[in-house]
């Protein structure tokens, strides 16, 4: 996976001071890292069966996008509250200061379907359990979750195994 952390850049001080950012577009623009991390994305979940992917918006709409290309199944967007145009179901989720949420489609997923979530990084965990708990609202089953990137002192992992999830993450980095 050394190929695969060398693709990510890190930018300091991003969004705020103190924050290293760790931005996969560069990830994204490296043919042969992005095919990698599709793959290894999926590795750990073989052999289980997966109807839908989903994923959280929006980078995990990438990644999401071509994991079910890769696996031939359906794609579920997740995203913030008011940009489905359809009707939504909703799951709110708390930040450091308040609130937010994130919906899907009523019809996205059909109930005893088997969901393999997929985003980008994984931190607090935050907004993937707030994603979790809404596929489960809808009667989906959480197979996985997969993220290129774990920013382990956050204990984000921790929040999703503690619903039962399997986790895997790429690669770890250190800090916030």
């Amino acid at each position: 996976m050394d190929h695969i952390k060398a693709a990510i850049r890190t930018i300091p001080d991003y969004p705020k001071p103190g924050i290293m950012f760790r931005d996969i577009t560069t990830l994204l623009g490296d043919a042969r890292a992005f095919r990698a991390a599709i793959d290894a994305m999926i590795a750990p979940h073989a052999g289980t069966k997966i109807d839908k992917v989903a994923g959280i918006e929006a980078r995990g709409f990438i990644l999401g996008g071509a994991i079910a290309h890769q696996l031939s199944i359906g794609f579920v967007p997740i995203r913030k509250k008011g940009k489905l145009p359809f009707a939504t179901i909703g799951q709110s989720y708390e930040l450091e200061y308040g609130t937010d949420e994130v919906e899907m489609h009523t019809d996205a997923v059909k109930p005893g379907e088997r969901v393999l979530l997929v985003d980008d990084l994984i931190a607090t965990g935050g907004t993937a359990e707030a994603a979790v708990k809404l596929l489960r609202r809808a009667g989906a089953h959480v197979e996985g979750a997969s993220f290129v990137v774990d920013l382990p002192e956050l204990r984000g992992v921790e929040r999703l195994r503690a619903l039962d999830v399997p986790v895997a993450a790429l690669v770890a980095f250190d800090g916030h």
